[in-house]
């Protein structure tokens, strides 16, 4: 890794200099943030590679467009470079998080409606709530972007949501980045960052257990499970791969 450059360091991943124009490298790291502590997830980016790495091909064959270009080795995937919007979308299927605080809601109900709320990307700011005056007023997106971006999200969410229920998993709910992609004049807005346990709230169909970074926030022991479980589920690691795997450093 030293021998490239680092182009940006985030919370769980960093992005460097790709091989070719217009490409980056995207790592993912095991270390895991919660409101008053941080710690490592061992195995964690390992996974998320994985994981992201399927989801994303499987939207790309549904035509919804991605960043992802293609795995490079266990913590590494090659990535087309965008220009990352700095909106942050949420789309709930239940109530769970923030909502449930903001709204005096019961964790676990289901919302009468799928909710997109947009978040600004801020981690210094700790991506505050906002709405679509802001988003516009200041810049961050165009009326059209957020339409393409709302399309995509709603799309994301009904295959996701079918995804993982027929893996015993109940999608809670789910955040989403997106970047524009310009190629000559012309520009498209993508899916981009990851798709993972990191950024999707996942519980047990059956029995309500968590299967998500939610383990680490909430201190529940076992951090690492939830993210093994989801592999497992989802066909990618078998048993002995995933041990090997999640133990690699």
């Amino acid at each position: 890794m030293g021998r490239r450059r680092q182009v940006y360091e985030g919370q769980a991943k960093i992005l460097f200099e790709g091989p070719e124009p217009g490409t980056l490298i995207q790592y993912f790291k095991d270390d895991a943030i919660a409101v008053d502590r941080t710690g490592v997830i061992t195995g964690k980016g390992v996974l998320n590679n994985r994981i992201s790495e399927y989801l994303m091909i499987r939207l790309s064959e549904l035509g919804i467009p991605t960043h992802f270009m293609r795995r490079l080795n266990m913590r590494e995937q090659l990535i087309k470079e965008v220009e990352i919007i700095p909106v942050r979308m949420m789309v709930r299927n239940f109530a769970a998080g923030s909502i449930v605080k903001r709204l005096g809601l019961t964790d676990g109900t289901a919302l009468p409606r799928s909710i997109v709320e947009y978040y600004y990307k801020s981690d210094t700011l700790g991506d505050p709530l906002v709405c679509e005056e802001h988003i516009t007023a200041f810049g961050w997106a165009t009326p059209q972007d957020l339409d393409d971006m709302m399309a995509l999200a709603l799309r994301v969410n009904d295959y996701l949501s079918g995804l993982f229920i027929g893996v015993g998993i109940r999608l809670i709910d789910f955040r989403l980045e997106f970047g524009r992609l310009w190629q000559g004049e012309e520009m498209r807005i993508v899916i981009a960052d990851e798709i993972s346990p990191d950024n999707c709230r996942l519980r047990d169909l059956s029995t309500g257990e968590p299967l998500d970074k939610d383990r680490f926030q909430r201190n529940l022991g076992k951090a690492e499970h939830g993210y093994q479980e989801v592999a497992r589920r989802l066909g990618i690691l078998q048993s002995g791969e995933l041990r090997e795997q999640a133990a690699s450093r």
